[in-house]
């Protein structure tokens, strides 16, 4: 006859044990906590603003030529001088072309900045806090479920 030891050695080879797990589930909602509210403002402002200028000035000189020439020169420009050639016909004996003179025109450009008060716009943002809501508002019935 066995002894109780030996028989319980028997009886946990036919005994089989359950395992549990337990799961859990967790649900979320969408609460309003706070509230605040954003708005720009337009301003405007008056500020100096740099501007380039430009301004040309023109030089006109005569100069007496009083030459026999054969064919009315081409009008030339050398860099920032342009020489206009004025030309007549003198009855002689012969008729005969003469560079009576030039006319000499030198462009002279000068630049300068100056500041110039001009008003411009610009926004900004206002953030105003409205404060935490007394009571949680649930702001979406819809509820969300994840399983871990």
């Amino acid at each position: 006859m066995p002894n109780a030891q030996d028989q319980w050695v028997l009886t946990l080879d036919k005994q089989t044990v359950p395992l549990m797990e337990e799961r859990l589930t967790v649900t979320k909602r969408k609460r309003v906590t706070d509230k605040v509210r954003v708005s720009t403002v337009t301003e405007t402002v008056d500020i100096l603003f740099p501007v380039d200028f430009s301004d040309v000035e023109i030089d006109v000189v005569r100069v007496p030529i009083e030459r026999d020439i054969d064919v009315v020169p081409d009008i030339v420009t050398e860099g920032d001088l342009t020489v206009i050639p004025v030309v007549e016909e003198r009855i002689v004996i012969t008729r005969q072309l003469v560079l009576r003179e030039e006319i000499h025109v030198r462009r002279t450009e000068r630049r300068e900045t100056s500041d110039i008060p001009v008003t411009i716009r610009r926004q900004r943002a206002v953030i105003d806090h409205l404060g935490p809501q007394t009571e949680g508002q649930i702001i979406s019935e819809e509820e969300t479920h994840d399983d871990l």
